[in-house]
């Protein structure tokens, strides 16, 4: 049954109470794929690490807690979602432990090669230009950064669940070809689902 086109909006852009408590099911729902990609991210003391549409932030929020010694960024495109993790998490902003901004994935405010790691959840599918996003990834990546995509193949049953044009699946073949076009060497992982899946790379 395809999910109603107002929820797959707010999925793409959580806004009011709806968004808040979609955010919340979410939260649940995708913790451990979240956490898969959080174990493929590896990060290490001392790292600078940017998620990209943090969303709910729970994922954000339980690495930065989980490493003290690093650092941590985050964009999400929903004012309200943004300003709801700011409130919650006030303790790591203030401590400079959190920089959450609202903005696009296609124009990050940080300089070049800020990062050493940044990885993205289920946002592939809201990028209207993802070797766009990618290649701007790469960009505040240092040499040799890493990248993780956690997303759902494109499959005849998601296509079916998920309303388009709000949700566009791409193949994984299509998105490791996306990758190596923006600068990325992927590499593909199974997720803990048949249909996702963890592409993993570093900035050439």
């Amino acid at each position: 049954m395809q999910r109603p086109m107002f929820i797959a909006r707010q999925a793409a852009r959580p806004t009011g109470l709806v968004g808040r408590a979609l955010g919340a099911i979410m939260a649940m729902e995708t913790r451990t794929f979240n956490d898969q990609v959080l174990g493929r991210l590896a990060i290490a003391p001392g790292e600078r690490v940017l998620e990209i549409g943090f969303g709910h932030g729970r994922t954000l929020e339980r690495a930065a807690r989980a490493h003290p010694e690093a650092r941590f960024a985050g964009i999400d495109h929903a004012d309200d979602m943004v300003k709801r993790v700011v409130r919650r998490c006030s303790r790591l902003v203030n401590s400079g432990h959190f920089d959450l901004r609202a903005g696009d994935s296609s124009a990050l405010p940080w300089a070049d090669g800020s990062f050493d790691a940044a990885f993205a959840v289920h946002t592939l599918y809201f990028w209207k230009h993802p070797e766009r996003d990618l290649t701007e990834i790469g960009r505040v990546l240092r040499v040799k950064g890493r990248l993780i995509l956690g997303f759902r193949e494109r499959t005849a049953e998601a296509e079916a669940a998920f309303p388009p044009p709000i949700y566009r699946f791409h193949s994984k073949e299509d998105v490791l070809q996306l990758m190596r076009n923006a600068g990325f060497s992927p590499t593909l992982f199974e997720g803990s689902h048949p249909d996702l899946w963890i592409a993993a790379a570093s900035r050439t």
